[in-house]
């Protein structure tokens, strides 16, 4: 069975947050503003995370099976 995670892209991500306000169990924020991204996504979460994904203003972060 393979798991879900969140993965960000540093180069399209200009640290607006609203995935951190969206999805707060998942994702913390650096002192600058960007995603800390490091649990897998529990199932109870993935449609939050989807949602979060959708959300992202400049399409940074993505929702992946590993």
């Amino acid at each position: 069975m393979s798991e879900r995670r969140l993965r960000v892209d540093p180069i399209a991500c200009t640290a607006h947050g609203l995935c951190a306000e969206l999805l707060p169990e998942l994702i913390d924020l650096d002192e600058w503003g960007y995603p800390v991204l490091t649990a897998p996504v529990p199932r109870r979460l993935a449609a939050a995370a989807a949602r979060a994904v959708a959300n992202c203003p400049t399409l940074a972060l993505r929702l992946e099976r590993t």
